[in-house]
């Protein structure tokens, strides 16, 4: 952490302030502080060694609302994304351990941001905000809750149904098999999703996989009969069997309707 500031350092956070800016980018401050551009580099290089301001991408910079006093700064986590994102024109949603942490099933917090994107994929770290990055199609996108942060800033999060469906379609990635299935199941019996917001949310963003493992599991629970031809025929035919539990040997009482092998209880 920079522990004191020099001229340049107080010149670009007083420029930033007065004009409420959260950010700044390269070139900028070349005219606005008479700075050459190897001048402007080195003192975003410095503030963000410092960690008094966080690169979110070369030559766009996050900048604090006010100066940090006797301590390093970091922008929250949703000001990190919706930044990266509006910089690179794309849409985003929260996902995964953070919307199963948000809706309360799983206790797990997470330390990492999850999010699906129509723009980046892998990993990035802005300040101290660590985002793992899942881009999808435009299609892969939607089944939302918008929430306004503190900071004004709007936090964009996959809605409780949709959550539920991505733990069964990315189950790999989260690691949610078979939990999953225990959480539809509580959250149908608590009313707080009905099978027809899982069977949506299944028909618009689900792979095959995952309608055939929803099949089952609301066929268990006594789904409406209307809903399960609904999910039936939105599959293509196959003949092909796929395990209910993926990580489980395929041995066990085979559905013919849905083409699952039910390989465990859950």
């Amino acid at each position: 952490m920079k522990q004191s500031l020099g001229k340049l350092e107080i010149q670009l956070l007083a420029y930033t302030q007065m004009r409420q800016q959260s950010t700044v980018r390269a070139g900028e401050l070349v005219k606005v502080l008479g700075l050459k551009p190897e001048q402007e580099r080195q003192l975003f290089q410095r503030l963000a060694r410092g960690r008094l301001i966080a690169r979110v991408r070369p030559g766009l910079y996050l900048v604090p609302p006010r100066l940090p006093v006797g301590g390093a700064w970091s922008p929250d986590e949703i000001t990190a994304i919706d930044t990266l994102l509006q910089d690179q024109n794309g849409k985003y949603q929260i996902c995964g351990p953070n919307t199963f942490n948000r809706y309360n099933f799983d206790t797990q917090i997470p330390t990492r941001l999850y999010a699906y994107n129509n723009r980046i994929s892998g990993e990035r770290t802005i300040g101290a905000v660590q985002l793992t990055l899942i881009k999808v199609t435009d299609k892969r996108l939607g089944g939302i809750e918008t929430v306004k942060t503190p900071q004004g800033t709007r936090a964009v999060y996959s809605s409780r149904a949709r959550a539920l469906v991505d733990a069964i379609d990315d189950w790999a990635r989260f690691d949610t098999l078979p939990r999953a299935y225990g959480w539809i199941r509580i959250e149908i019996t608590r009313k707080r999703v009905l099978p027809a917001d899982i069977v949506g949310a299944a028909l618009r963003y689900a792979n095959v996989g995952t309608a055939r493992r929803l099949g089952v599991l609301l066929e268990q629970i006594s789904a409406a009969p209307k809903l399960l031809r609904q999910l039936e025929q939105s599959l293509p035919p196959s003949t092909s069997l796929i395990p209910w539990i993926p990580t489980l040997p395929k041995r066990g009482t085979v559905n013919r309707r849905w083409g699952v092998v039910v390989n465990a209880n859950a």
